[in-house]
């Protein structure tokens, strides 16, 4: 057992008390007593602030400053809007607390991301990417025993049926400032572009560091068609020159959520079903088949385990913390963002292009 488990437990302070807090990080935190404490909670709104800190016995505020001006701060978890990621995790570097966690994604552009690698380096604090599905332990033993896959296979997919996070965010939180809603207008291509870039960014996001990991030139990312899934998901078809990669996912009233990630080889294929996460229904189960040959099939499954992801990660934040892991390479950061990126970009794109070379769809139809 690690040395940090026998010590006091690090203090945490977050930013941003939204319903990802309230419903994920809060109850993974509390499960992690021993190691990892809420010291402070800060958020805009003063009353939000104030409600969720009384829940864990912490201090608030409503200011940046007032949090990493915190000594009782060692950690920090930067769970705010994205446009604000940078310059806080700058902040917190530059603050001297011993290691950070961003949400994804962790900066809005490249540029951003090699400004924090560099800060990261200069100041010697680790940062972690909330990308909890790298964290999972089903991943993780997928990870131990896919021998060659990641090298060989040749199609790689991720699917998502999940019904609106608002069905377990209202059940799991007290307090939620909802945008005023209205039916999105699906008749202009900008929004759909949006709702395409915001699918890629905030879903297909958990996924693509481990689509990254079985595509090795990645940097070579095509988009062949993209199509945006009323009221909410995507389905894209993208190809390097050596693999395809199928991008799936709808938000729809569904009583089954589905969320999966799958790689195929000539003669094996993993898939890993992860749980959703607003349900803290532990971890993903691995699935391993392999041709036998003469013998048929071998199929091998992997957990469930003891934790989820998100409890995973915040177990590799305190290890960080204390010095007994070493952090991920900045640029494994950089890669995972810039493929994030990449695809979003390219998928605009292709529906820009099938766009202006399609006859307009009739008042009425379905695009």
């Amino acid at each position: 057992m690690s040395s940090h488990l026998d010590a006091a437990p690090l203090g945490v302070g977050i930013l941003g008390a939204g319903p990802v807090t309230q419903a994920i990080h809060l109850p993974s935190l509390a499960r992690l007593g021993d190691i990892l404490t809420v010291r402070h909670i800060m958020d805009v709104d003063p009353a939000v602030a104030e409600s969720v800190a009384a829940r864990v016995g912490a201090a608030h505020s409503t200011s940046l400053e007032a949090l990493l001006g915190d000594p009782a701060v060692e950690i920090v978890a930067i769970c705010s809007p994205h446009q604000f990621h940078a310059e806080q995790v700058i902040a917190a570097c530059r603050a001297g607390k011993k290691a950070v966690l961003c949400e994804k994604p962790f900066a809005m552009n490249a540029e951003e991301a090699a400004q924090i690698s560099a800060v990261s380096e200069e100041t010697g604090v680790p940062i972690i990417v909330g990308a909890m599905h790298t964290f999972d332990p089903g991943w993780l033993a997928a990870q131990e025993n896919w021998d060659d896959l990641p090298e060989t296979a040749h199609t790689v997919r991720s699917s998502i049926v999940l019904p609106p996070n608002a069905r377990f965010e209202d059940f799991a939180t007290e307090i939620i400032t909802r945008p005023a809603g209205g039916s999105p207008d699906y008749s202009d291509p900008e929004v759909i572009k949006g709702a395409l870039r915001g699918g890629i960014m905030g879903l297909a996001i958990h996924d693509l560091p481990l689509i990254r990991r079985f595509t090795p030139d990645f940097k070579d990312i095509e988009v062949l068609e993209a199509r945006h899934v009323r009221p909410f998901g995507y389905v894209i078809s993208l190809r390097t020159p050596t693999r395809t990669i199928e991008l799936r996912a709808a938000m729809n009233n569904t009583w089954k959520p589905e969320w999966s990630f799958e790689a195929f080889s000539d003669d094996a294929a993993l898939r890993i079903d992860f749980t959703p996460s607003y349900v803290q229904a532990g971890s993903a189960v691995a699935t391993f088949s392999k041709s036998g040959g003469t013998t048929g099939a071998v199929t091998t499954s992997l957990g469930p385990f003891e934790h989820n992801g998100y409890e995973g990660e915040w177990r590799e934040l305190a290890a960080l913390a204390t010095g007994t892991k070493q952090p991920p390479p900045a640029q494994t950061l950089i890669d995972d963002l810039t493929f994030a990126l990449d695809i979003a970009d390219a998928t605009v794109a292709r529906f820009d292009a099938r766009h202006t070379t399609l006859p307009a769809v009739p008042e009425g139809a379905h695009a």
